[in-house]
C-alpha cells in the first residue's frame, strides 16, 4: 500500500482530529457529499434519460429538450462542486486510508472521465444548436455521451460504496 508523505499527514492532522471527534462535522460533510451526488447525479441521470427519449422524436420537436438540457448543466456543475469540496474534506480527514486505496484512485479516474464526458456533451450541444439537421452525426454522438454519462454516474456511486466498505 502506498502511504502519503508524513509531512502531508501532519499538515492535515488538525482537521483529521477535529473531524474524527465531531459527529456534527462528520454529518455535515457526509450530507454535503450525498446531497451533491443527489443534485448533480439525479439531474444528470434524468437529463440523460430525457435525451434518449428526445432522440426518438423528429428533429423539429427536439429544440425544447436541447434548451432544457443546456439549463441543467449549471445545476449539475453546482452539485459536482459540492461533491468535490466535500470529497476533499473526506479525503483529508483520513488521508492515510484513502491515499493508498486503488478504489479511491479508480473513483477519481472515473470522475475525470465523467467531467470529460460532460465537456464533450456541451460541445455536441453547441454544434447541434448551429446545425440541428436530422442527418447530423452529432445526434448519435449525443446518444453515446448520454449513455456514457449514465454508466459513469452509477459506476462512481458503486466505487463510493466500495470505498467505504472495502477500504
Amino acid at each position: 500500500m502506498i502511504t502519503p508523505p508524513e509531512s502531508l499527514v501532519q499538515l492535515l492532522k488538525p482537521w483529521a482530529d477535529f473531524y474524527s471527534h465531531s459527529k456534527v462535522a462528520e454529518t455535515v460533510v457526509e450530507f454535503l457529499h450525498i446531497g451533491g451526488l443527489l443534485l448533480a447525479g439525479g439531474l444528470a441521470i434524468a437529463a440523460d434519460r430525457s435525451t434518449m427519449r428526445a432522440l426518438l422524436l423528429p428533429v423539429s420537436e427536439r429544440p425544447l429538450h436541447m434548451m432544457e438540457l443546456a439549463s441543467v448543466h449549471r445545476w449539475v456543475l453546482t452539485g459536482l462542486t459540492v461533491i468535490v469540496v466535500s470529497g476533499l474534506a473526506l479525503l483529508t480527514a483520513d488521508i492515510e486510508t484513502f491515499f493508498g486505496s486503488w478504489i479511491f484512485w479508480t473513483k477519481m479516474g472515473l470522475v475525470i472521465l465523467l467531467l470529460i464526458n460532460g465537456f464533450m456533451m456541451t460541445r455536441i450541444e453547441s454544434v447541434l444548436a448551429l446545425e440541428p439537421d436530422d442527418q447530423s452525426p452529432q445526434w448519435a454522438k449525443l446518444r453515446r455521451v448520454a449513455t456514457s454519462s449514465l454508466a459513469l454516474w452509477f459506476t462512481i456511486a458503486l466505487a463510493g460504496v466500495a470505498l467505504v466498505n472495502l477500504t
